[in-house]
């Protein structure tokens, strides 16, 4: 069974399958989490609190690329 995304997920930590931090997911939509691999504090903060928030350098995930959802959200490979 693939994991799923909701709101809920805005502002955890997105790591892959080897433990490598990749950003926080910074907004949810449609089964999809808009990554941000650099975010600033403020962006930090804002997401903690469930702002959300995408920008250019926003990476996407997909559900179909999720290992598990949970404090943290590990990907199944590496992107």
């Amino acid at each position: 069974m693939t994991a799923t995304l909701s709101d809920d997920e805005v502002g955890k930590t997105v790591i892959d399958a080897e433990g490598k931090e990749l950003g926080i997911v910074a907004k949810v939509e449609g089964g999809r989490a808009a990554v941000d691999p650099n975010p600033s504090v403020a962006e930090h903060v804002l997401a903690t609190i469930g702002v959300e928030g995408e920008d250019e350098e926003d990476y996407i995930v997909t559900e179909d690329m999720l290992e598990s959802v949970g404090e943290e959200i590990v990907l199944r490979g590496n992107i």
